[in-house]
């Protein structure tokens, strides 16, 4: 039996898979930062039509992510027990099913006027989002085969590349905005339609990149060879765990969703202080859904030798980096509110006074979320390692419904404390979700000490 690792070799480790996985996620967002810029530059109304498309596409997309998701502990567990076979069929069974999703869902986005207005918005930014589904919403297809291929290349512990290709990808994306949309250099000027090109291109790219990667740095595991025959036992066996997965990550996306429309109902300066405070907070959450990404991979390897002393021990060093830098973002949102909320108004802006003060607000509360909400990302990922999924979804299902979402509404609307009240929500259910995900981590993990 080999002697337990000390415990910064865990930090050094989860650092060292963490970081680029980090920074992957971070230039991900600069992607779509920049389509957001440049679009506003274009056309308020056709910036307004790409932000209908991007929340209408981003459900969908990280739904089918989670079978994505599911080939990371999959991946890992099989890596450290040497079986190659078992990693080429978990993975092509991934790129099967997200090609099969992709498919299924592809009317959806070709239609998607239809619903929209279904949904209550107006008919001419239906349309312009429509305009940008029905070329963009084509590369949901490559964009889940990415997921698929990072996930792979993740659990193999080889993030430096993924990071490489999002940043090449991100500046690949604006350079053919900047042609497209504006119509620079002899290119047709094209508007929303060139961004919806200059997203397929990218994306195109992007998985062209990586398979031709993963084939020669990984010869071994044959991953495209024979690849439109059926593996039955494998696909089932991620079709499983990918829905549980997906339906978590949907759990709380439609929280926050929900959260929009509560403070939507609160009138328009909210709404401005909430799409600025949670884009804050979003960026900050960066750090800690790189480190869970880390974690599943080291917990998928200790899980797959067996190894529990080395589980528990990684999960203390991926708990202790999330929430330290939690903490950072916490120190750093009580402080200086005012800069933070301010970077994103014009100066000149009539409304700026009123939406920093309800923006000010807001950070404190994103400030309490900031420890729960690394808290509970970085457990659902250790228990995904683990290969426990089905309990989690049903811990985050009604965390965040039948308590985050309620209590959103009783304390903004019912009780009006407004905006605040919203997120104070939000802080219940993330809490519950970080506390019983917490518990059933150490619980399962301690079994298996035990066993």
């Amino acid at each position: 039996m080999t002697a337990p690792k000390p415990f910064r070799e865990h930090l050094a480790a989860h650092l060292t898979l963490g970081l680029p996985l980090i920074g992957s996620h971070m230039a991900q967002m600069a992607i779509g930062m920049t389509d957001t810029i440049m679009l506003g530059w274009y056309d308020v109304e056709a910036l307004a039509a790409l932000v209908l498309a991007n929340t209408f596409h981003m459900v969908l997309f990280l739904f089918g992510s989670g079978f994505a998701f599911a080939v990371m502990p999959l991946v890992s567990a099989a890596a450290e027990q040497g079986d190659d076979t078992r990693v080429r069929r978990v993975t092509r069974m991934g790129l099967w099913i997200s090609a099969g999703f992709a498919l299924a869902v592809l009317p959806l986005l070709w239609f998607s006027a239809p619903l929209m207005k279904l949904m209550g918005q107006e008919a001419t930014l239906a349309e312009g989002a429509q305009t940008y589904l029905r070329i963009m919403g084509w590369g949901i297809i490559p964009a889940l085969a990415v997921m698929v291929l990072k996930s792979y290349l993740s659990a193999l512990e080889r993030a430096r590349v993924q990071l490489l290709v999002v940043i090449a990808a991100a500046v690949a994306n604006a350079g053919i905005n900047y042609l497209l949309i504006f119509g620079n250099f002899g290119a047709p000027e094209l508007g929303i339609r060139g961004a919806a090109l200059a997203s397929l291109a990218v994306q195109v790219i992007s998985v062209l990149v990586l398979a031709l990667y993963a084939v020669n740095r990984f010869p071994a595991h044959r991953l495209f060879h024979r690849i439109w025959r059926p593996d039955w036992e494998a696909l089932r066996e991620v079709a499983a765990m990918g829905w549980h997965v997906g339906l978590t990550v949907l759990a709380e996306v439609g929280l926050f969703s929900f959260s929009a429309i509560l403070v939507g109902l609160l009138g328009t300066v909210p709404l401005a202080a909430h799409g600025i405070a949670l884009q804050i907070a979003s960026i900050s959450f960066m750090v800690p859904l790189g480190m869970s990404n880390a974690a599943t991979v080291r917990a998928g390897r200790a899980f797959g030798r067996g190894d529990a002393p080395a589980l528990r021990q990684g999960a203390l060093a991926a708990f202790s980096l999330g929430l330290g830098w939690a903490a950072l973002a916490v120190v750093l949102f009580l402080s200086v509110p005012a800069l933070l909320v301010g970077a994103f108004l014009d100066p000149a802006e009539p409304l700026r006074d009123e939406i920093l003060a309800v923006g000010r607000g807001l950070l404190l509360m994103a400030a309490l979320f900031q420890l729960a909400d690394a808290t509970q990302v970085i457990a659902v990922s250790l228990l995904r390692g683990m290969q426990d999924t089905r309990v989690p979804m049903m811990i985050a299902a009604s965390s965040y419904w039948l308590i985050g979402a309620p209590a959103a509404w009783v304390f903004g609307i019912a009780l009006g404390l407004g905006a605040q009240g919203v997120w104070l929500g939000l802080v219940l259910g993330l809490a519950a979700a970080a506390a019983m995900l917490g518990t059933r981590f150490w619980r399962s993990s301690g079994a298996l000490t035990t066993a």
